[in-house]
């Protein structure tokens, strides 16, 4: 009985961080403190979770005004790791500005717990501390957890109100909607819709939220609607209110559904009374949530661009304190931030080809400022191969360019929007096929920041992502303006983004912290704005394509056919010659990736040059280089007709046979000269050592001393005329050896 099950393995039961759930983090304060003058504090809540040694940025709720208790509608979702010591850190802020920064809010206090402590002990509360101490009012947070089911599921409102009441003394109402869902027990808030000013038949903008997140799969699961009326205090007037389920809802996608807005104390109190208005809910839409990976499996591929900054700011690239300045001993902060990011994206492109594109630098060949140029130079084909393919062409274009200015990045954000552009036409016939990621690495603040804000507005609207790096110690506060988390960007124009697209990390943030952590921050959006652009386009994901099981069954034979000649063995992975060559390519260097023309290996000393081998056609034959180690250099067998051979010269074991050099016509190899017999043993020339040296024969003994040859140093020039009458030329005194070498001539 006990074989039919199998052993327990406690490795095998709880797999390393295993996501056991995810969980949405819902928040609320008590007694903030009021670090405004005129009027309430605006507070905004940021969640932190500990990964990598540092503090990292979870999520932000929306910010209330005027409120020193607020309850947040806005959820934080995050990964539950059962087997993990989860740290987080939730920091309360004074909203006084737009900009993304927190530098300059008023800081109201915060908290450190663990996700454990949250999940065991929802709702759980805990007080906020600054500098370790409790605030003077004694502040407050409370934290509730509920995990998200799997519903797949969106669901998209149009609510509008009919004939509210009164309840400003010189105007109207500011009516605004809250809605709840029952929890434990108790009411808990899950959206707030926008106030519309002064008008007592509202109508406001459609809003959707997950299935999950209304009713947590139970469509007959109560909902409350409230309708208060804002004062600009921050206290508001309670108008009326109603009840309902998601069941009764789903009328809505027909016709729209009216709810009477009730006030239980006016009721009681005022006979006759019927209503303070009337809830519309015009209609209701239901769609199917998709994932990234549906996208990912359905055949979508990520087009990566990268724009890198050349403004005048950067510093002479010369100099190591520029940030363009190429170490040899380590990569700069554009080509890191390049390959961090790269390296992700690079996986979801088939081709790995990738635009690469300079912006604020003056170009040749009449040295032009240009704002949107390719870094190889070639505007019908900007693709660069591959991650190293791009680095390449970024620093071959360093040495060709001006660093200039000014810093424009509207020009470059439209140049990849054509592209963009492009693949959403397409989007009808071939559905969700491509989604481009733009890479803009730049030192310091835009000069066309209102013209950066509409290309961005016009991006939203498109297939595409952008992501900022700022490079250096500048300020990136109007980066951080572009990233805009709580709220859709705005251009100067009025025009609304429809989603939001940028994501600006600053790397010094990073310069520590290892690549992994830089793109894990700086693409942690992508997934969710690849699934907001297609949401809102109503597009599915493709049907997967059929794909084989393995590897192995899409494997050519390495060996080729019994009737083709044979050939060495292809590497691994070797690129494709045959196409023409992509740019990026390093000068020298006719593809990418591939360096120097080399001649045979240097591990087979004294075989003859080999041509290159067949599985590389079109390329050049290359010739052998002199500096093979143990060969002789070999002159072409054609400079010396109808020679004999020569035997393998002793000092050079293994080495092809010689021929005499070109400059000495029809001579026999020379060796230690037998025709000498019975001159004296001579001691081994240090020139030579393997070789006993021989005295010159009589006849050279007054023979004036010879120059040195000027081409090749370390030899003996040729004589022009024998030195006796019917005697043969001269051979050069190097292949007599035993002859003391003569000083060389030194050079002018």
């Amino acid at each position: 009985m006990m074989s039919l099950y199998a052993p327990y393995n406690p490795v095998a039961a709880v797999t390393p961080n295993e996501c056991v759930s995810t969980v949405e983090l819902r928040i609320r304060c008590q007694n903030l403190l009021n670090k405004d003058i005129i009027s309430l504090s605006d507070p905004l809540a940021v969640v932190y979770h500990f990964q990598g040694g540092r503090w990292m940025e979870l999520g932000r709720t929306e910010m209330v005004k005027n409120s020193l208790h607020p309850v947040f509608g806005k959820s934080i979702e995050t990964k539950y790791y059962f087997e993990e010591v989860q740290k987080i850190k939730v920091s309360v802020y004074d909203i006084d500005n737009l900009t993304h920064t927190l530098t300059d809010d008023d800081f109201l206090g915060e908290m450190e717990c663990t996700l454990g402590q949250i999940v065991s002990c929802s709702p759980f509360t805990k007080h906020l501390l600054i500098n370790g101490s409790p605030t003077s009012t004694k502040s407050t947070i409370t934290i509730t957890a509920d995990e998200v089911s799997n519903a797949k599921e969106l669901v998209e409102f149009l609510f509008a109100a009919e004939d509210l009441d009164k309840k400003d003394f010189f105007g109207k109402s500011d009516p605004f909607l809250e809605i709840f869902r029952t929890h434990r027990d108790n009411w808990e808030l899950i959206h707030r819709t926008e106030v519309i000013k002064n008008n007592l038949n509202p109508r406001w903008q459609a809003f959707e939220k997950p299935m999950h997140t209304l009713c947590q799969g139970d469509h007959s699961k109560k909902l409350k609607i409230d309708c208060y009326d804002w004062n600009n205090d921050g206290t508001k007037d309670f108008i009326g209110s109603t009840c309902t389920t998601i069941e009764t809802m789903m009328g809505a996608t027909t016709k729209a559904i009216v709810w009477p807005l009730v006030n239980e104390k006016k009721a009681k109190k005022k006979k006759g009374y019927k209503d303070s208005g009337r809830l519309v809910l015009r209609s209701m839409k239901v769609t199917e949530l998709h994932t990234f990976l549906e996208y990912v499996f359905g055949g979508m591929q990520i087009n990566f661009t990268v724009a890198i900054d050349f403004t005048g700011s950067n510093g002479d690239p010369r100099q190591p304190s520029s940030l363009h300045y190429i170490d040899p001993y380590r990569p700069n902060h554009y080509m890191q931030a390049i390959r961090a990011v790269g390296n992700i994206c690079q996986d979801y492109d088939s081709d790995k080809l990738f635009p690469a594109f300079g912006f604020g630098a003056r170009i040749p060949p009449v040295m032009q400022v240009s704002h949107e140029f390719p870094l190889n130079f070639n505007m019908q084909n900007p693709h660069c191969a591959g991650i190293d393919g791009v680095l390449t062409a970024y620093q071959s274009c360093l040495h060709q360019v001006q660093l200039y200015g000014p810093t424009n990045a509207a020009p470059i954000i439209y140049q990849t929007a054509r592209f963009a552009h492009a693949a959403q036409q397409a989007e009808s016939s071939q559905g969700a096929a491509s989604y481009f990621i733009l890479l803009m690495l730049t030192d310091g603040v835009l000069s066309d920041l209102n013209d950066t804000k509409s290309a961005i507005v016009y991006a939203s609207t498109l297939p595409m992502s952008l992501i900022i790096v700022g490079v250096g110690n500048a300020d990136f506060t109007d980066m951080e303006i572009l990233d805009s988390d709580n709220c859709l960007l705005q251009a100067a124009n009025g025009n609304v983004a429809k989603r939001d697209i940028v994501q600006f990390v600053p790397f010094r943030e990073f310069y520590q912290a290892s690549s992994i952590e830089l793109a894990r921050h700086v693409l942690a959006e992508v997934p969710r704005q690849v699934e907001s652009y297609y949401k809102m386009r109503r597009l599915p994901p493709k049907t997967p394509p059929q794909r084989p099981a393995s590897l192995d069954q899409t494997v050519t034979p390495s060996q080729p056919p019994p009737s083709a000649p044979p050939r060495p063995p292809a590497p691994a992975k070797s690129p494709d010659y045959s196409k023409a060559p992509a740019s990026g390519s390093a000068p020298g260097q006719p593809y990418p990736n591939m360096g120097p023309n080399t001649a045979p290996p240097q591990h087979y000393p004294g075989t003859a040059p080999q041509a290159p081998p067949s599985q590389h056609p079109g390329m050049a034959p290359q010739a052998p280089p002199s500096q093979h180690p143990g060969m002789a250099p070999q002159a072409p067998p054609s400079q010396h007709p109808g020679m004999a051979p020569q035997a393998p010269s002793p000092q050079y074991p293994g080495s092809a046979p010689q021929a005499p050099p070109s400059q000495y016509p029809g001579m026999a190899s020379q060796g230690p000269p037998p025709q000498y017999p019975g001159m004296p043993h001579q001691a081994k020339s240090p020139q030579y050592p393997h070789v006993t040296p021989q005295a010159p024969p009589p006849q050279y003994t007054h023979m004036p001393p010879h120059a040195q040859h000027p081409q090749y140093p370390g030899m003996y020039a040729p004589q022009a005329q024998p030195p006796y009458p019917g005697m043969p030329p001269n051979v050069p005194p190097a292949q007599y050896p035993g002859v003391p070498p003569y000083p060389a001539v030194r050079k002018s």
